[in-house]
């Protein structure tokens, strides 16, 4: 009797407790957090399947991400369970998630239309081809006054457009009034908050400023923009701030994580947005870095969205409140940093584990004059340019795959560089530290490196989970819940870890360069779309250059032997 009463009197000091799901491109996870303290208690990770089905296209299933967020959950309510954390103390949950990812499915019977196309999905450079040749003068840029953003494959309206266009199940029910289109966030809430019965539609503010369809001045869904891309609205979820109550969570009361009904979700932030609100940058100029699939820096610019003349993103931070107002952020997005990582295990066999990446590079400290640039979705941010492909070049006999690993490590960094100096041009006011968080931090000499190419000091927190932590911040600060404090005076320090340059600013300078170099060798590397040979395969012709040689070298011979025959 008394080891229970002990037990319910540790369950009481705790206080409230806060959730996040954090719904990543590699993976799902549950975490709990203290309210007061910030303290990670518990979670639980779970790995996603990503498909390739062709060349440049990469699904996920949306029912086994909605599957991973029910798994994550009950298994870190076991956890929790354990260490006599009683779950009724949880007050609010917080959705972040892989922004841009585009999902559909049926209102009526809740079932996914079509698998999820991922951010990083290729697919729809023909649909951006035909938008950007509706233009006026071929621009880009054309809705960037409205949107912030360049018409890219990168973005949801384009990956909406290609399944209205090529998936008829989607087209259909387009057609016939039941289809709903959302981001990740929509899908878990809708999907949460009861589904085909009742589930609210919803997305917050810093998903919509990723769709192409979002006005950032007005913060409404922009009907000429929709028009542009030929989108109903109807199929859009209504948009909300990043922290007030969307809904009540409804969960199967038999299993343990079934105590977690009624609980309202209360938090919804993109995940980028997310870790700028858990590095809390919430001042005008403070910037974040996070290293996950790609590789993503956000400044808060304040209130006033800022234009980039530099390649980079203009989006939305956050909102945290129906009354608050949104803060902006110019941002620049690298497609792939954490997915080198994955490529050098499972497409080349190199190494078998990613902390074995650290091990190689560190084995030999230098890349030896190899360089990678592993542009294997194009290059986003500060270039936007589909057709350049991964290249691998300085090679001599002496590179061994350890001096690969270093080269892949360097390439992150150097993106980062890329989009710093960047954003140093569009702000005026160069950053004088780097605040990271992601997966790959974990990696110290990818850290140290880091710090040796930008020549500043990098920092990075000792809880890594900021993105989760973000959206905790908003669930628990939630008009309606209010049991986190957002005041910077009630703010748990975080203790952080700092990497300090250790290279002369000339050596970083000159590897700088040579990376730039293999830059331009990467880019137009894809000239025009693979052209199928009516079997599904592609014709060596795809490529204009390599067709023409083809073509020439042929009439060539032809014309070779022509005159030796009339000899």
């Amino acid at each position: 009797m008394n080891s229970r009463m002990a037990a319910s009197s540790n369950r009481v000091m705790l206080g409230p407790l806060v959730a996040a799901i954090d719904q990543g491109t590699s993976s799902t996870r549950f975490l709990v957090f203290n309210a007061k303290t910030a303290e990670l208690l518990s979670h639980h990770q779970v790995e996603i399947n990503q498909s390739f089905p062709k060349e440049g296209w990469v699904e996920e299933d949306p029912k086994e991400i909605l599957q991973s967020v029910y798994e994550c959950m009950e298994r870190t309510c076991e956890k929790l369970t354990q260490l006599n954390i009683d779950i009724s103390n949880i007050k609010a949950i917080g959705v972040t998630n892989q922004r841009e990812t585009t999902l559909v499915w049926d209102k009526e019977t809740g079932e996914p239309l079509y698998n999820a196309i991922v951010w990083l999905d290729l697919r729809t450079q023909s649909t951006v081809e035909r938008l950007i040749n509706k233009t006026p003068g071929r621009n880009k840029n054309h809705l960037k006054h409205k949107t912030g953003l360049p018409i890219s494959t990168y973005f949801s309206a384009v990956k909406l457009r290609w399944m209205m266009d090529n998936v008829d199940e989607v087209a259909e029910a387009v057609r016939t009034h039941r289809a709903m289109f959302g981001t990740v966030d929509s899908w878990l809430i809708w999907c949460l908050t009861g589904g085909k019965s009742g589930g609210v539609h919803c997305t917050d503010v810093t998903n919509a400023s990723r769709t192409m369809l979002f006005n950032i001045h007005t913060l409404e869904w922009d009907p000429e923009l929709c028009k542009y891309f030929d989108i109903p609205m109807e199929i859009l979820p209504k948009v909300r701030s990043s922290s007030e109550i969307y809904g009540l969570m409804k969960i199967c009361s038999s299993l343990k994580s079934g105590s977690l009904s009624g609980i309202p979700i209360s938090g919804c932030l993109g995940d980028q947005s997310a870790a700028l609100v858990g590095q809390m940058c919430f001042k005008e100029g403070q910037a974040k870095n996070t290293y996950g699939t790609g590789c993503f820096l956000l400044r808060n610019t304040g209130a006033k969205p800022v234009m980039s003349d530099h390649g980079l993103l203009t989006t939305v931070a956050y909102k945290l409140g129906r009354d608050k107002p949104a803060c902006y952020a110019l941002e620049g997005s690298v497609a792939i940093a954490g997915a080198v990582v994955r490529w050098l295990k499972d497409n080349l066999g190199i190494i078998q584990t990613s902390t074995e990446l650290e091990k190689l590079a560190a084995s030999v400290g230098t890349s030896y004059g190899c360089y990678f640039v592993p542009a294997f979705s194009g290059l986003y941010a500060p270039y936007w340019e589909p057709s350049a492909r991964g290249i691998i070049c300085g090679l001599t006999q002496f590179t061994n795959k350890s001096h690969l690993a270093f080269a892949a490590l360097e390439a992150v960094c150097f993106q980062t560089r890329e989009i710093l100096d960047a954003m140093n041009q569009d702000s005026g006011i160069p950053l004088t530290q780097l605040q990271v968080d992601g997966g790959m931090t974990s990696n110290r000499l990818l850290m140290q490196l880091q710090a040796d190419i930008l020549c500043i000091p990098v920092v990075k927190p000792s809880m890594p989970e900021t993105t989760a932590l973000g959206a905790a911040m908003a669930a628990g600060s939630a008009e309606g819940v209010s049991v986190w404090s957002l005041c910077p005076e009630d703010l748990s320090e975080v203790t952080s870890e700092k990497f300090e340059p250790q290279i002369n600013p000339e050596e970083s300078e000159f590897r700088y360069a040579r990376w730039k170099k293999a830059v331009q060798r990467a880019m137009n590397w894809e000239t025009t779309e693979p052209i199928s040979n009516g079997n599904g395969e592609t014709s060596i012709f795809s490529s204009v250059p390599l067709g023409f040689y083809i073509l020439g070298s042929m009439l060539m011979l032809i014309g070779a032997k022509y005159i030796a025959g009339h000899k």
